[in-house]
């Protein structure tokens, strides 16, 4: 039930800013709920499917502007070449967060 709770508030929260007006927000709510449902035991293509739904402008990196939820939240320690962008690899890192 948090989980679902938690995947409204994101969404809802993501389509009252301005900034992404113009994202697909299916996109956006399925990415919450496929955050949400992430455990230690989440698989790399679950990642990689997160990170095509975030990657909206499809350039092949998550700008913090992209992330949502615990990826936002995360967002520094993620980006280990602090380029303020994070790639697939370092996307994988959040698997590590979830143990």
């Amino acid at each position: 039930m948090k989980k679902i709770l938690l995947t409204l508030v994101v969404t809802v929260s993501l389509l009252s800013c301005n900034s992404v007006k113009n994202v697909n927000t299916s996109n956006i709510a399925n990415a919450a709920t496929l955050l949400s449902s992430l455990s230690s035991n989440s698989t790399v293509q679950q990642i990689s499917s997160l990170f095509s739904l975030l990657d909206s402008n499809k350039d092949e990196a998550i700008s913090s502007t992209e992330a949502i939820g615990s990826v936002s939240e995360n967002f520094n320690v993620l980006d280990t070449d602090s380029n303020s962008s994070l790639n697939l690899t370092e996307l994988t890192g959040l698997l590590e967060l979830l143990k």
